[in-house]
């Protein structure tokens, strides 16, 4: 009977994690878009992202694009460029200056760190939606 128990208990905790609880805040303004991409450092218009400090912006992936940023050539940060505290309109596409990405909208001062993906002063609204961004040679490969 203690190894029904056993592999009842086991078979509950399997279920009952995720892949990776960081990635999904439960946000209900964004939805989770399949993102798959692999960016090869080579190319031009991916070859800024060979230094840190430096970003690209990937329009046609995600909700309303992504950006990449370059912490130290080891660790890289990718976000969704739809504001978390909006429903996705025509207004929210964030900007990004520098580190800080910042919602058009008006009336509206939303403003994120893209390397942290917090919001700069509210730590009570949704953070930016987070992929995960992996470099392995000279790909960067940038998922969900």
């Amino acid at each position: 009977m203690k190894l029904y128990y056993s592999i009842f208990l086991l078979m509950l905790l399997i279920i009952s994690c995720k892949s990776d609880d960081d990635v999904n805040q439960d946000n209900p303004n964004l939805i989770d878009p399949l993102v798959n991409i692999t960016l090869n450092l080579n190319l031009p218009e991916y070859n800024s992202l060979k230094f840190p400090g430096n970003s690209i912006i990937i329009s046609q992936q995600g909700i309303r694009g992504i950006v990449v940023y370059n912490v130290n050539n080891s660790l890289y940060t990718a976000f969704d460029l739809s504001d978390p505290n909006h429903i996705p309109n025509n207004c929210s596409r964030m900007d990004i200056v520098g580190i800080i990405a910042s919602c058009p909208c008006p009336n509206d001062s939303n403003e994120y760190d893209i390397v942290t993906g917090q919001h700069a002063t509210n730590e009570n609204l949704f953070p930016m939606q987070m992929y995960r961004a992996q470099r392995t040679g000279d790909n960067i490969r940038i998922t969900n």
